[in-house]
């Protein structure tokens, strides 16, 4: 979105449309092009909690939009990495498990348990855009974005590095 709005403004800076996705203008003090309007504007972070205050429409904007992409993401990445409703279900039939009071049968498993796995998904997305939205108005130094990603990728190496460990015989260092 970034990437396309700014070369459409340099390109084409007085069309309606292209000022619609984003107005940009460069800052003094690095030379990079910020928004300024638009689209792209309200999907940016505000830079700290003095902008929160003088543009609130923007803070209510930028925090519906990262809650409800995480939301989504979180979502879809459920269905995506075999963890829905359905796929649970079938795991739990072939360990030939089931939920007490409810009918043995695959189909009853997976409405019972599409009641709750895209909810906690969808909650779980929003947790961790709150976590990002936090950190970009505290002004953590790099995104709130770019901190969790860094933190969730540490973790899979440490994740994989004990089930290594563990895979030859030693205990863990940690």
């Amino acid at each position: 979105m970034y990437f396309i709005s700014q070369l459409l403004y340099k390109r084409y800076g007085g069309n309606f449309l292209v000022r619609l996705l984003g107005q940009w203008q460069e800052n003094e003090w690095n030379g990079q092009m910020a928004p300024v309007g638009g689209l792209a504007y309200y999907i940016t972070p505000p830079t700290s909690l003095a902008d929160v205050a003088a543009n609130p429409l923007h803070a209510v904007v930028y925090t519906a939009f990262m809650l409800t992409a995480c939301a989504l993401f979180s979502k879809t990445w459920i269905e995506v990495s075999g963890s829905s409703a359905s796929d649970v279900a079938k795991q739990l039939k072939e360990q030939q498990m089931f939920i007490q009071g409810h009918r043995d049968t695959q189909s009853s498993l997976k409405k019972e348990l599409n009641r709750y796995i895209p909810v906690a998904a969808a909650f779980g997305g929003m947790c961790i855009g709150a976590l990002t939205i936090a950190a970009d108005l505290m002004g953590a130094i790099g995104s709130g974005t770019g901190i969790l990603l860094a933190v969730t990728i540490i973790y899979q190496y440490y994740e994989s590095y004990e089930k290594e460990v563990a895979a030859q015989g030693g205990g863990s260092v940690f």
